[in-house]
């Protein structure tokens, strides 16, 4: 099966029969059309912030099997040092996220990690030897 991975990195590491689209942010509706996309197991890494998790939500309106990549509590926790704030997220609920993502934008959009304070973490302070290794968790 053909593996489409998005992301907003320059630099990505070689992943065979594999693409990357690089920074459409809230723009999916343009790749809706795409339907051979669903052919390709898909997945999907973003900042982890309200927006990232939102832009998620809206890519699997259109393609419901996309699994997120580096999107989850454990990598957060890991990269405190470089947690930023987020100057204006969002607080709408989201439906297409799983359990544990849920989790995660549940406690940034209501502030529960750092009152007083929305954080969010860049996927550019995600090191290179992480990204691998979730790379080739989801290879086969």
């Amino acid at each position: 099966m053909r593996r489409c991975i998005f992301s907003l990195l320059l630099i990505f590491p070689p992943v065979p029969e594999s693409i990357v689209v690089f920074g459409a942010g809230y723009r999916w509706d343009a790749l809706a059309q795409a339907r051979w996309l669903d052919r390709c197991a898909m997945h999907y890494w973003g900042d982890i912030d309200t927006h990232g998790f939102a832009i998620l939500n809206q890519l699997r309106r259109h393609f419901h099997a996309v699994s997120s990549i580096l999107m989850d509590r454990l990598t957060f926790d890991a990269y405190a040092d470089s947690w930023g704030v987020e100057a204006s997220p969002l607080t709408a609920d989201l439906q297409r996220l799983t359990f544990e993502e849920g989790r995660l934008y549940d406690d940034l959009r209501h502030q529960r990690l750092r009152p007083g304070v929305y954080l969010r973490l860049e996927q550019e302070h995600i090191g290179y030897v992480a990204v691998k290794r979730a790379l080739r968790q989801i290879i086969v």
